[in-house]
């Protein structure tokens, strides 16, 4: 492409909006600007942080102009946008867009999402279909329109999900996915090869819409007593962020939170209270459910680091107490 390309403007803040961004630019899009959230102070000192998107722009040996509203509804804003021109803007991992914003661009605002739409609408797409067993998932652009990822689809691309695969690791697959899709959607669009179809044709009408709503620490504390493959694929779900944590208490009523990154499920019958905790002091550590044994293999207790679980045992002795999960 080249300047006559149609003007983009890129919406997006975390690495997941980075390598789209990267694939269109490494096409020669004609990228005119990026919007990405306002800088950020963080840490112990305070410092002032970028975004991922923006830090990657910054990298770029050609200057891109980066635009951070704190309103998209701020009319000094809006004209700075309008003043752009864009032809196309391309969304993925930003905020929701008011209709000021996404009507700008003559041939419409799309965005990249972490699903096969219409299943799994919502802010947490890629947790969710962990955390419900699917075996498939993927991405899929589509035109924004008033409501939340309901505007008509574009192009998807699928993907068969592994079976012990983390939110972490999918979350990089689809990363990569999605940054070719992009591009596709962009060069379909840009010669008029691609008709947008409403959501309703992609509905399998024998089974229902799975939401992914926005997770909250209440979504992310385990109950022992749920089924074992339940458990764990919310393990695997909310592994590595924001994590599924658990309490460990002991006889005298002290607990410690413990967050759980990664897991398996043994099927077996046993007669043990579920969160009851058996161990080797060494290299094992088992929780019982009530249709198995849940082996832990990464954890991290509050205040620490992350750790292999012979490195917890290591340093943490069942010996003095009884202990167990709950």
């Amino acid at each position: 492409m080249n300047e006559q390309s149609p003007r983009i403007i890129y919406m997006g803040t975390p690495g997941f909006a980075v390598g789209p961004l990267q694939k269109l630019l490494e096409s020669a899009c004609n990228v005119v600007a990026v919007i990405t959230a306002p800088d950020r102070r963080a840490g112990r000192g305070k410092k002032i942080t970028h975004s991922e998107v923006k830090s990657y722009v910054l990298r770029q040996e050609k200057p891109i102009p980066i635009l951070q509203p704190e309103n998209l509804k701020d009319p000094v804003f809006l004209e700075k946008l309008r003043a752009l021109k864009p032809d196309l803007q391309v969304v993925v991992a930003f905020r929701m867009l008011p209709e000021l914003v996404w009507s700008v661009p003559s041939m419409g605002t799309f965005n990249l999402h972490a699903s096969l739409l219409p299943q799994y609408r919502g802010a947490a797409p890629i947790n969710h279909v962990l955390m419900n067993g699917e075996k498939e998932t993927g991405v899929t652009t589509f035109f924004i329109d008033e409501k939340i990822d309901t505007g008509k689809i574009l192009l998807q691309k699928r993907t068969a999900i592994g079976d012990d695969e983390t939110a972490g690791e999918l979350h990089d697959r689809l990363m990569e996915l999605g940054a070719k899709l992009v591009l596709e959607t962009v060069l379909q669009l840009y010669s008029a090869q691609l008709e947008a179809k409403s959501q309703d044709q992609y509905l399998d009408s024998a089974s229902g819409l799975n939401p992914a709503p926005k997770i909250f620490k209440e979504n992310c504390r385990i109950d022992w007593n749920l089924p074992g493959k339940k458990l764990f694929n919310l393990i695997r779900g909310l592994s590595p962020y924001p994590g599924a944590y658990t309490m460990l208490e002991r006889e005298t009523g002290d607990a410690l939170q413990c967050k759980i990154f990664q897991a398996t499920f043994e099927e077996l019958s046993h007669q043990d209270v579920p969160g009851s905790i058996s161990t080797d002091g060494k290299r094992s550590l088992k929780v019982s459910v009530n249709d198995g044994w849940i082996q832990i293999h990464s954890i991290q207790q509050e205040g620490k680091r992350k750790m292999e679980i012979k490195d917890f045992l290591a340093g943490f002795s069942f010996v003095n107490g009884v202990y167990r999960f709950s």
